[in-house]
């Protein structure tokens, strides 16, 4: 792994693309009523009682940057094995979605049944990952 070789104003525009993404992915107008209902312990429970919502948000920023130097360091490894030995914005999006595929999906598959949440909240939790993974890949395969 070379850390020097990550383009690190990619990352920083990566992280902001999944904050924004996710935050209209779980919008009140969009999937975030469906999704709450799903989720919720019980009914009368309000989204962030009883939970530090700056932890929360500091964690959910956190795991962005890890995720997209994650990225960063597997578009390019990826990128050489797909096509002419360089990342591309396609390959880069091919990159997120065999990580989707191949780790995501199947994990939140698995952990969603468990919880008993269905396929209906499973779809929308990997739905997000999906499109910033997506995301993330073209910038990155894009930018390098």
């Amino acid at each position: 792994m070379n850390f020097a070789s990550i383009n690190w104003l990619a990352v920083v525009v990566c992280v902001l693309v999944t904050i924004v993404s996710g935050s209209l992915w779980y919008n009140p107008k969009t999937f975030f009523p469906v999704w709450w209902a799903g989720v919720r312990t019980s009914p009368d429970k309000k989204p962030g009682e009883g939970q530090n919502m700056g932890l929360v948000l500091g964690m959910v920023f956190v795991s962005s940057i890890v995720q997209a130097v994650a990225m960063a360091l597997m578009v390019p490894a990826m990128g050489k094995l797909m096509s002419a030995g360089q990342a591309t914005w396609s390959n880069g999006m091919m990159t997120g979605f065999m990580l989707w595929l191949g780790f995501i999906a199947p994990t939140y598959l698995v952990n969603k049944m468990f919880a008993g949440h269905g396929f209906k909240i499973w779809a929308i939790e990997i739905g997000n990952h999906l499109l910033n993974l997506l995301l993330m890949g073209a910038i990155l395969g894009a930018w390098h």
